[in-house]
């Protein structure tokens, strides 16, 4: 995994950052992880931000109210139908942080507003972590700086925001990308049309319906159909009458003739035969094969 991120961001130049690592030798835990990383900072604020997130959130609106309030902590909550699965937070009448109950049974549910995964902090309050083990920042290190009562608000965020932790998400995360639901530079223009990228060889009798997405230098044989809501990576090749609706696909996968994918996920370098059926719910991994006219279901 720190490979994989080092060979996409590498030194960050290419995004007009810099970026430098630090890699835990062993799981040290949502607290633990940024205590790891406390030898980085530098400056007067701590940004912290939970990496299985995909959101629009206004970070600049996030930090104008942690200076207008004189925090030194701010998390960023967000309102919710059903806040059982994540961490619930109470606030008081001025904001400042209240109580944490983390994936309450409903019975203790009190509020709709969760933790959203985001903190502005004062980078001397991390100092109260222990270095060198496991420490969950929910669970221990918040409920220390409210019992010091230390100067904690939540800030209430009205953007999109999705937990991308599982296949499910991950792949609902990119279909709401495609459909413009969540405001980045990857999805700005026109949403329902098909976005196809530089080098796509697209047979004549081939169509793709947008919302979709193509990757460069990918290949589209006679009477493929992509789309709607089909993503597929670089360097891909579609045989002959192939179909892909619903379906997210890395880069570098051979689809054969007249097979079918589904609502499914597909890793890099993977090989689908002919006729092969890809149905809802499926995850393919890498490199996998696919024997022709095989189905694979969830």
């Amino acid at each position: 995994m720190v490979d994989d991120v080092r060979r996409v961001m590498g030194d960050g130049a290419a995004y007009g950052v810099a970026l430098r690592y630090t890699v835990e030798e062993a799981p040290l835990g949502t607290g633990g992880g940024v205590r790891n990383a406390l030898d980085l900072l530098g400056g007067r604020l701590a940004l912290v931000l939970n990496g299985d997130v995909l959101t629009d959130v206004d970070l600049s609106a996030m930090l104008a109210f942690h200076e207008q309030c004189g925090a030194a902590a701010t998390i960023e909550l967000l309102a919710v139908p059903d806040p059982t699965p994540y961490g619930l937070v109470e606030l008081d009448a001025a904001g400042r942080v209240r109580r944490f109950t983390e994936k309450p049974d409903p019975a203790q549910v009190t509020t709709d507003t969760i933790n959203a995964g985001i903190y502005v902090l004062d980078p001397r309050l991390l100092e109260r972590i222990p270095a060198g083990r496991a420490v969950s920042i929910e669970r221990e290190f918040f409920p220390e700086l409210l019992a010091d009562r230390v100067p904690f608000y939540g800030w209430v965020g009205r953007h999109y925001w999705l937990d991308i932790g599982s296949p499910a998400k991950y792949r609902q995360a990119q279909l709401d990308l495609m459909a413009g639901a969540v405001s980045t530079g990857v999805a700005a223009g026109d949403a329902s049309r098909p976005r196809i990228g530089q080098g796509v060889e697209l047979d004549a009798t081939a169509s793709a319906a947008g919302p979709c997405v193509i990757g460069a230098g990918s290949r589209l044989g006679p009477g493929c159909r992509v789309g709607p809501l089909a993503a597929i990576g670089e360097r891909c090749v579609l045989e002959r009458g192939a179909r892909v609706t619903g379906a997210v696909i890395w880069e570098r996968v051979a689809v054969g003739e007249e097979a079918t994918l589904t609502d499914c996920l597909v890793a890099e370098d993977v090989h689908i035969g002919a006729g092969a059926v890809v149905g809802p719910g499926a995850i393919l991994p890498a490199g996998a094969v696919i024997p022709e006219r095989a189905r694979v279901d969830a």
